[in-house]
């Protein structure tokens, strides 16, 4: 085991995925001269050739289009998205044709292929988007969104070897965050974990707020109320049975989330609760989230939730 940051284990999964399997290849803007915009493909280029580190123009649907062909003839390409905000403009190819491929030709065709957009806050108005939601409403689309170095490189091997398309949101303020790394480890696509075990309410997050929600927690047991912290890490599918069980223990839930409050995935797991837990609940479910607005750039850690935040709600939930 190797303590690495998420940048790092990114780097180092994708050079073991390439060497074990020439199908692999990358694709993406600057990922080859420069080694991507946050440097998670650097030195592959050198490894690896620029037939499999390919740097292409600016043209998010042209990556898109190009990786979704390549995945139906037998590769299993990465494409690399600089921000979150700039896959808007390969959606069409996204939505319409990587996701609905197996269904369209009848089980023919697939498109094994990893979407990695780095999101969340951190880079302006234009470039902290947390558009998770939009991909977990497509049916065809894996969307998985790994909080930590530990976890990012056993779910990037676990997309990588996937027949079907996975989106692959890195939260950007934790490029930098050091994790231990397992060697070859795997982690299953659709499995959530249990960071931190507790039995008075359920605090749901994934991705970038999984360091806040664990703050809260140890805020919330300093006043007598013990939290477990369920780490989603696949948004689609998500691991209901994880969310069920952990509710049914405690029957109070809180979800965390960086994106919009207005249809955010904060939504999604509130209404799959009501749904299917309402016997157990005994105190509304509470969202924190972001706001219903752009993000400010001066205003970043504004607007995020933070710690206090989180704690404050968990308090609300824990007292109702």
């Amino acid at each position: 085991m190797t303590e690495l940051t998420m940048a790092e284990a990114l780097n180092r999964t994708l050079r073991e995925e390439m060497a074990a399997d020439d199908r692999v290849l990358l694709l993406g803007e600057e990922i080859a001269d420069l080694g991507g915009i946050f440097g998670v493909t650097a030195g592959l280029a050198e490894e690896f050739g620029t037939d499999r580190v390919v740097d292409l123009a600016i043209s998010e649907g042209g990556a898109i289009g190009t990786a979704a062909g390549l995945a139906m003839y037998g590769m299993r390409p990465v494409v690399e998205i600089q921000f979150a905000d700039f896959i808007w403009a390969g959606a069409e190819q996204l939505f319409n044709e990587v996701a609905r491929m197996r269904y369209r030709s009848g089980g023919m065709y697939s498109c094994p292929m990893v979407v990695r957009v780095p999101y969340g806050v951190g880079g302006g108005l234009t470039q902290s988007q947390s558009p998770e939601a939009h991909f977990a409403h497509v049916p065809g689309l894996i969307v998985a969104a790994p909080a930590d170095a530990t976890d990012a490189a056993g779910l990037m091997r676990a997309a990588i070897r996937s027949d079907d398309p996975v989106i692959f949101l890195e939260p950007k303020r934790s490029y930098r965050q050091p994790a231990p790394v397992e060697d070859d480890a795997v982690v299953s696509l659709g499995i959530a974990r249990l960071r931190r075990e507790g039995a008075d309410l359920t605090l749901v997050t994934y991705g970038s707020t999984v360091p806040q929600a664990m703050a809260a927690a140890e805020l919330s047991a300093e006043k007598g109320i013990q939290v477990d912290v369920l780490d989603l890490r696949t948004l689609a599918p998500f691991d209901i049975g994880a969310l069920l069980g952990s509710i049914a223990k405690t029957g109070r839930a809180v979800v965390v989330s960086e994106a919009p409050r207005c249809g955010g995935f904060a939504s999604e797991i509130g209404a799959t609760l009501a749904e299917k837990a309402i016997m157990h609940l005994e105190a509304p479910v509470e969202r924190v989230t972001g706001y219903d607005a752009p993000v400010a750039p001066a205003h970043e850690n504004d607007y995020l939730p933070d710690a206090a935040a989180i704690a404050t709600a968990i308090e609300r939930v824990a007292n109702f």
